[in-house]
């Protein structure tokens, strides 16, 4: 099979031929349908995640085909249309037993622990329990960004924050997952303003549905924190989507009391948090770590009434030659706005 593969961490990526996946005995294999170019790929391929063994193939958020079924496996067939959570649960664990797959203690990760989708061929492990079956009809852009953005902030807003109608909900940072967010809340019936840096990214979050975008770049923190407020003043929900140490920090200054922050933004480096801040206001502190396979028809079904089209955030499609200079884009911060998603 064809698959983008990186030797060394910050090197290059090559496109290169590698022997095809071997099928697990309680897990299965699946030919790639799509697979979208995501921030956290690059973070694996900079050297930022512990999990990732050279040489390795990126990729985790996806929609394919089941081609190969492991002897162990009883609830799926080649021929099943399928996307899974980014975490894949053992289904055994003290955490999985409580329902909380997506915080499972032996969990696996397609393209940390092991080789991922940007190839034409996947091996997932324990398919009965992770594998989410997805309709043939569905769009293949947003069949693929179920399987991480859309889940981490679905989990983020809905289960997390309980995101409500008439809610006001700040996002910062829009770029795929922060997005994602926003067309969550929006579906949801939530007000939602966006903060970012990039007026195409604000751009994009208007025309996804928030009623208003606050552009911060070069703005002091006490000028940003009068933006937010001309835009809307006191925040229910704040999500950040960057990891930015100044980025969270805007999140729980524009909190109203009570209010609660949802983390989906990766940290490169553990922020300093105003912890007197969180006390005096009785903030919650709240993180998103993807969503477990049985919480999928909720956001399944939010998709299948139209109020929620992931679709719509795909904004170029590439092949796999094209993912190396992809991925250095989203590096150096040259990426166009919304996602890209790959057809290998």
């Amino acid at each position: 099979m064809r698959a983008v593969v990186f030797g060394e961490f910050g090197a290059v990526p090559e496109v290169c031929d590698l022997p095809d996946p071997e099928v697990p005995d309680d897990g299965v294999v699946v030919r790639v349908e799509a697979t979208g170019l995501c921030r956290s790929d690059v973070h694996a391929w900079l050297g930022h995640d512990g999990d990732v063994r050279l040489p390795h193939v990126p990729g985790h958020e996806f929609v394919g085909t089941v081609v190969g079924v492991g002897a162990g496996v009883r609830q799926h067939r080649p021929g099943e249309r399928v996307t899974v959570p980014f975490v894949c649960a053992c289904g055994q664990c003290p955490e999985c037993a409580r329902g909380d797959a997506q915080v499972c203690l032996n969990q696996t990760q397609p393209g940390f622990t092991h080789h991922g989708s940007y190839a034409e061929l996947v091996a997932l492990h324990r398919a009965d329990a992770n594998l989410v079956t997805v309709p043939d009809h569905l769009d293949a852009g947003a069949a693929a960004l179920l399987g991480c953005r859309f889940a981490t902030a679905y989990r983020g807003l809905v289960q997390q924050a309980q995101v409500a109608p008439d809610d006001s909900v700040l996002v910062v940072g829009c770029g795929g997952v922060g997005l994602s967010a926003v067309m969550i809340a929006v579906a949801s019936g939530a007000r939602v303003v966006g903060v970012d840096v990039d007026p195409d990214a604000l751009q994009r979050a208007t025309a996804l549905g928030a009623v208003a975008t606050v552009d911060v770049r070069g703005l002091s923190a006490s000028l940003a924190d009068e933006a937010v407020a001309d835009a809307a003043p006191g925040f229910r929900i704040a999500v950040d989507a960057t990891g930015r140490p100044d980025a969270i920090d805007l999140s729980l200054r524009t909190l109203r009391p009570r209010g609660i922050h949802v983390q989906i933004g990766l940290v490169s480096a553990d922020p300093v948090l105003r912890v007197s801040r969180i006390i005096s206001k009785e903030l919650a502190f709240v993180g998103s770590h993807g969503m477990a396979a049985r919480s999928y028809p909720g956001l399944l079904a939010l998709v299948a009434s139209g109020r929620l089209r992931p679709q719509d955030l795909v904004s170029t499609w590439i092949g796999l030659a094209d993912v190396p200079s992809a991925m250095a884009a989203m590096r150096d911060g040259t990426a166009p706005a919304g996602v890209t998603m790959i057809r290998p």
